[in-house]
């Protein structure tokens, strides 16, 4: 329990239906569908399609997903893949020829087709009970009477904004620059997209008008983009992965996300005995560290399009972690391992949901960099990702670009069970940090007992390209220490990621908890 003397959060309990998101009014939104007579699935496509609105630099419907869901009353994981490909035209050789050795983030060829309007169709249909147009109703009203800014979002905005290119700035900036905190952005162009799909379903969006609007943007800014492209994508269901740590069994998507490194990276922390560390202490802080230098190598040697993954059994290997395990020096720091496969990033959003059936969803979202590749369409306003910087340009790599193909993505939803029972939907946003999240999450719950609220709360470092990030909830002391140890700390220069749970009690209590980090919170009803 935390100290009531100091500032906190307390978790959110209720027992017919919870949300936990980043943004107060899109959890909102998601318990009202719930008291409305929608599911689980409902709340999370209407909570998620608002917060491309209230958070238009973190995600939008220019993105990907990937989602995670238990049907009602059933323990069984259904995991599905919203992630876009490559146009049939994408080139790796071409962008080689030109001297590239890495996508540029802002340009067309890193934008493969968004997959969430897909995926969120696909969801509604199959598990969804109101349908469409009644779950996009919230998005289309607000896209269009306009969202307060909150403070967080005003912070990343400002930071992004230099992202957006030509009609973007038009769409995304209040006379000509980022809004501030209380002031109101609106995107009725969005909103008219979003009709279409609330009338026609996939075909709005896909086929039609709004493609051939996000294909004109496209090949204006030099892409190879088709409108068969966009006819041909679809969203795709496959089976979770799993793994083990404390008791808990972990669930996450299978790639091309990222989870295998979470799983990867639990098992090396396995080998160490970090109960009996200080949680915040260096020494807890500089193995998770190591561990994360070597799991992200693997990552990046390894995952690709889920056609293209060939080594999967070797990271999810309880033998390879422990290889990989005998090479840190509990004591030492070694040089980072991984290329710099994707480039520093923060921005997705995460929304999860329980129902009173006990369905939950886990659902991650997003366009990747902020404001992704700043390439916006001029008639319906839709921002396009850039998840295409995730592929390799190396020739003959996994993950190396080619038609059709889906890129390694870093988004990834959990969810975690305990004697085959689902315990908790949860996930950990902060892009290339999310496995490291997932990590620390499971490992505050079960090395250090933490309720789910002060597991999310507690200070975070990550071992990124560019050095160790220490959040300012680490001591002086402790960053002097993990300096020592031959660490290079820097000041990450926004908070590392953002986390929420529910937890799903025995008695059928929903407890749920949301990071400060955020602008947002746990509702219940």
């Amino acid at each position: 329990m935390r100290d009531f003397h100091q500032p906190g959060r307390s978790a959110t309990f209720a027992t017919n239906g919870m949300c936990a998101t980043s943004h107060p009014l899109a959890a909102k939104v998601a318990i009202q569908t719930l008291e409305a007579g929608g599911n689980a699935v409902d709340a999370a496509i209407a909570g998620a399609v608002l917060l491309g609105i209230c958070e238009p630099q973190m995600t939008g419907i220019g993105g990907d997903c990937f989602v995670l869901l238990t049907p009602p009353g059933e323990d069984r994981i259904v995991a599905l893949n919203g992630s876009g490909r490559a146009p049939a035209a994408f080139s790796a050789a071409d962008l080689r020829g030109q001297g590239l050795t890495a996508i540029p983030t802002g340009s067309a060829h890193a934008v493969t087709i968004p997959g969430a309007i897909d995926a969120f169709c696909r969801l509604s249909k199959d598990w969804g009970r109101i349908g469409l147009a009644a779950t996009l109703a919230p998005a289309i009203h607000y896209a269009e009477a306009g969202v307060p800014v909150a403070p967080r979002v005003a912070s990343d905005w400002a930071m992004d904004m230099d992202t957006l290119q030509g009609v973007a700035r038009d769409d995304f900036l209040l006379d000509g620059t980022a809004p501030q905190v209380g002031q109101v952005f609106r995107a009725p162009k969005q909103a008219e997209a979003l009709r279409r799909i609330a009338m026609e379903g996939r075909a709005g969006f896909y086929e039609g008008e709004v493609a051939e609007d996000m294909v004109a943007a496209l090949r204006a800014a030099g892409g190879t983009h088709t409108l068969e492209d966009f006819a041909s994508h679809a969203a795709t269901y496959g089976d979770p992965i799993q793994g083990t740590y404390g008791g808990l069994d972990l669930f996450e998507h299978p790639p091309n996300g990222q989870g295998a490194t979470a799983i990867l990276l639990l098992n090396i922390l396995k080998q160490f005995d970090l109960g009996s560390m200080d949680p915040y202490g260096a020494a807890r802080a500089h193995i998770e560290a190591e561990a994360t230098k070597l799991a992200y190598d693997a990552r990046n040697r390894f995952l690709s399009d889920p056609d293209h993954v060939t080594r999967l059994d070797h990271m999810l290997s309880d033998r390879t972690a422990q290889a990989l395990a005998a090479q840190i020096d509990p004591k030492r720091a070694q040089s980072p391992r991984r290329p710099t496969v994707e480039a520093v990033h923060k921005d997705t959003i995460y929304i999860t949901v329980v129902d009173r059936d006990r369905m939950s969803v886990s659902l991650i979202y997003s366009i990747f960099h902020g404001f992704g590749s700043g390439i916006g369409t001029d008639k319906f306003g839709i921002l396009m990702q850039n998840r295409g910087a995730g592929f390799s340009l190396a020739e003959g790599h996994p993950n190396e670009g080619a038609p059709g193909k889906r890129p390694m993505h870093t988004i990834i939803p959990g969810i975690l069970q305990q004697g085959g029972r689902t315990l908790m939907p949860f996930g950990v946003m902060g892009g290339a940090y999310q496995s490291t999240g997932h990590a620390r999450f499971v490992s505050n719950l079960t090395d250090f007992g933490m309720d789910p609220q002060t597991a999310i709360d507690g200070p975070r470092v990550f071992s990124d390209t560019d050095g160790l990030r220490v959040e300012n909830g680490y001591s002086d002391a402790v960053k002097a220490e993990l300096s020592n140890m031959g660490h290079e700390v820097i000041a990450p220069p926004t908070a590392i990621g953002g986390a929420q749970a529910i937890r799903i009690h025995d008695s059928g209590v929903l407890e749920g908890a949301s990071d400060p980090r955020k602008d947002g919170c746990a509702l219940g009803y």
